[in-house]
């Protein structure tokens, strides 16, 4: 009778969990990728749109070259960008300035896709500094990006971290919620076990100053991801500033590079 009943209640869990795991692969409506970006360097800026897709093309995302994408400022400046390749759009004439507010809209098979981002005030990237620490009882190095937050609460921050010439697929989005008017003492960490850094390696580090949406984005992909980048588009849709359905982000930052060689 126990044995029985041990089969009865094995039957039931394995019966329990295919159900768990039983996945929906049915195909869902593409919808527009947006990776937009306006900075404080010298343009042209540029728009990439493509298409989600769906979960038996994953190695397929679709250019669309067929929008109307407008760029306009605070000021009254406008620019109707250029199509270029692959789903690339590119500005004319317009010259990205902190503090300045920028409009993008996207005009596609009869819908419109609207978004807005405020450039931020450049922080100054001081310098870089090489952290290292015990993991696992052995050393590990880290690149600590070196800056002083204002002491105004509110600033939001993206680190790209380059390791000789091979880009570090992890998403680091900072806020200052918890060190605001101090000087950052957190590290880079990578999490990509291939770019665990040695002597002589030479690291870039882009910082961005950026604004809500664009932290609350990168910060949700890095949660969704484990810190890494994914492919042509997130593993879900996280909080944008796109309205009309799309996917991506238009992002209006500073942007400034520091690199350093470890010792």
């Amino acid at each position: 009778m126990k044995s029985l009943i041990a089969l009865v209640i094995t039957a039931l869990i394995f019966s329990s969990c295919e159900k768990i795991v039983e996945l929906d692969l049915s195909n869902n409506i593409n919808k527009m990728v947006v990776d937009a970006n306006i900075t404080n360097q010298p343009g042209p800026y540029f728009v990439k749109l493509s298409k989600s897709v769906n979960f038996n093309e994953i190695s397929t995302y679709p250019a669309v070259n067929n929008a109307v994408v407008i760029i306009t400022d605070n000021t009254g400046q406008k620019d109707t960008l250029s199509y270029t390749s692959s789903g690339i759009y590119k500005t004319n004439n317009l010259q990205g300035v902190e503090g300045r507010t920028y409009y993008l809209t996207i005009k596609l098979e009869g819908k419109n896709y609207t978004a807005q981002s405020t450039m931020p005030s450049k922080i100054p990237l001081d310098s870089l500094r090489i952290n290292t620490f015990k993991f696992n009882g052995k050393d590990q190095i880290s690149v600590i990006p070196i800056y002083k937050d204002p002491t105004f609460l509110g600033n939001n921050y993206r680190f790209i971290q380059t390791i000789n010439s091979k880009p570090d697929e992890t998403y680091f989005a900072y806020n200052d919620n918890l060190n605001n008017g101090e000087t950052n003492q957190r590290p880079l960490r990578s999490n990509d076990q291939d770019l665990e850094l040695k002597t002589g390696d030479k690291v870039k580090v882009e910082m961005r100053c950026i604004d809500l949406h664009t932290y609350n984005y990168f910060l949700s992909l890095s949660q969704q991801t484990g810190g890494a980048f994914g492919g042509g588009s997130a593993p879900a849709n996280p909080p944008n500033n796109i309205t009309g359905g799309a996917l991506g982000i238009f992002s209006a930052h500073t942007m400034q590079t520091k690199t350093i060689v470890i010792q």
